[in-house]
């Protein structure tokens, strides 16, 4: 695909930065933005932004015309992230991510920007996908304390109390949000879906998994569970592993997903008007939580063993798990860094501070 410009929302951030590099060794021109948000990057980074950031706030866009003019893409990854620790947080979700994406999108209709790639998450889908060996396809309710304090994880099958299996979770899966990121997440793709419709124009939403790699931030709460077990094995602590460190997810190299979103943003184009679709964008490899932290500590200089406590937090999901089949067949996309050599070589990639 020749050329295009972008414009680039978020492009600062953990995604943004292999996003916005790979849009540029591709050959596109990139309008980069970014709010430079102390919880993300710290405290005083607008004071040394990164050269050709315009420090923006996505909730202020209609007044980003002049930018936004010959833009064809625009790539939105800004956002609030993490789980949300309490009701307190929901204006600040609310906020950046509804509001930051309705304004966002209200700009491109007035300028005549063609299509948006935005950031989802796999959080939107709640508990993964799960079956009966008797019973078939199940849809569990949320797990009880009571069973979280008996040690009893697994989720049981609503019909005959009996394990379930875990499978494969596509993008038809009904959505479930259990927090206040995961709820914002929903009106994303739902205001994204809307201005297909309305401007119209055409719109992808990508559902990261858990993504990591190098310049990941340390100990936020934009880090991951990933980077929380590397900076225990570097306080010479063995990695804490919650519930019985059997719970399976998807773990994505922060590069496959630069590649997958430069993709997304190229095909984008060329689907119909009116059109929304989401993707799932993962390795393709399911792998246990206590496996993640083996991983990282074979990688590291200290080789400590995980520490399985049993403990948990309410509102966790057991396992979710993607298919990656329709981001492969539509997208072109293939996950290449496997989670066993990928996390290896994140105990030692160089982070954010």
């Amino acid at each position: 695909m020749a050329g295009v410009r972008v414009l680039l929302t978020g492009a600062a951030g953990f995604v943004g930065t292999a996003t916005w590099r790979r849009l540029v060794t591709a050959g596109h021109d990139v309008v980069a933005v970014d709010l430079l948000l102390p919880e993300a990057h710290g405290p005083g980074t607008r004071e040394h932004p990164p050269g050709g950031l315009h420090v923006l706030d996505t909730r202020e866009a209609p007044a980003w015309g002049d930018l936004l003019q010959g833009v064809e893409v625009v790539v939105h990854l800004a956002a609030m992230v993490g789980a949300g620790a309490s009701a307190a947080d929901l204006p600040a979700y609310a906020g950046h991510n509804d509001l930051g994406t309705a304004a966002v999108l209200a700009a491109m209709h007035a300028t005549g920007v063609r299509g948006v790639v935005q950031a989802s998450s796999m959080v939107v889908y709640g508990e993964g996908r799960y079956s009966c060996p008797e019973h078939g396809a199940q849809a569990p309710g949320p797990r009880t304390r009571e069973a979280l304090d008996a040690g009893r994880f697994d989720t049981p099958c609503p019909v005959c109390a009996g394990p379930l299996d875990w499978e494969l979770v596509d993008e038809e899966a009904p959505l479930d949000p259990r927090s206040a990121y995961a709820v914002s997440k929903v009106a994303q793709e739902g205001y994204a879906a809307a201005w297909a419709r309305q401007s119209p124009g055409s719109a992808v939403s990508l559902r990261y998994h858990n993504v990591y790699g190098p310049g990941m931030p340390r100990d936020t709460p934009y880090s991951g569970v990933a980077a929380m077990f590397r900076s225990s094995l570097e306080r010479g602590e063995p990695p804490t592993v919650y519930e019985d460190g059997r719970q399976m997810r998807d773990f994505v190299h922060v590069d496959d997903v630069a590649r997958a979103t430069v993709a997304a943003a190229e095909a984008v184009l060329t689907r119909p008007r009116a059109t929304h679709t989401a993707y799932n964008v993962c390795s393709g490899h399911p792998v246990a939580v206590a496996d993640v932290a083996r991983h990282v500590a074979a990688g590291s200089s200290r080789q400590l063993h995980p520490r399985v406590t049993g403990q948990y937090r309410i509102g966790d999901v057991r396992h979710v798990v993607a298919s990656p089949e329709r981001a492969r067949a539509e997208l072109g996309f293939t996950a290449r860094v496997t989670p066993q050599e990928g996390l290896a070589a994140f105990a030692t990639a160089p982070l954010r501070p």
